[in-house]
């Protein structure tokens, strides 16, 4: 695993040098795949990033494989299974965000035809591509991703917040913010 060079934050850890090397910065344009994402970094808020990929499989089964429309038409019953679930973080307000997120999301659909078209709207429908030569370079967040927080919390977003979004954009690939010298950067840039 240690034959490419790589952005420092992914480490030696398998699970995060696959999810580096597969997911993070590939641009996203599945419907189920960037709603997961919005709930996943929702979820992550004040949390490392390690422990939700570890209980992903735990979102997935716990959120009806991020289902937008199920997770919508949850219920109090819905509320307490989640809150009693060992496999995903349970926290009342990022379970409730969630479930407020797919109502959101169906709004999102309605208005836009989906997340895709949404999220991508923001930049054209094509990547930002960054040129950063060290982690200390990349922001946490930036003005688009305040421009697009603020929007989503004008729609009913919870858990949105500029930190967040970016983190959904650099995930979702609305942002190459891989280093210059990992092997990802010029695969993304094209």
């Amino acid at each position: 695993m240690t034959d490419k060079p790589r952005c420092a934050w992914c480490g030696t850890e398998p699970f995060y040098v696959a999810y580096h090397d597969t997911e993070w910065g590939v641009p996203l344009h599945d419907e189920r795949g960037l709603f997961e994402f919005l709930i996943l970094e929702g979820a992550q808020a004040g949390l490392s990033w390690a422990t939700i990929l570890k209980k992903r499989a735990g979102y997935q089964r716990a959120f009806d494989n991020f289902d937008a429309e199920r997770v919508a038409r949850y219920t109090e019953a819905d509320v307490a299974r989640l809150l009693a679930d060992p496999g995903i973080v349970r926290n009342r307000l990022k379970v409730a965000a969630a479930i407020t997120n797919a109502r959101a999301t169906l709004a999102v659909r309605e208005e836009f035809g989906g997340l895709d078209a949404y999220f991508w709207g923001f930049v054209d429908g094509r990547p930002i591509v960054n040129a950063w030569r060290d982690l200390a370079q990349i922001p946490a967040r930036t003005p688009l991703s305040d421009t697009i927080s603020k929007d989503m919390k004008k729609r009913g977003f919870k858990f949105v917040g500029s930190t967040i979004v970016y983190a959904h954009m650099q995930a979702t690939g609305l942002v190459n913010d891989h280093t210059v010298d990992c092997f990802r950067y010029r695969r993304l840039s094209v």
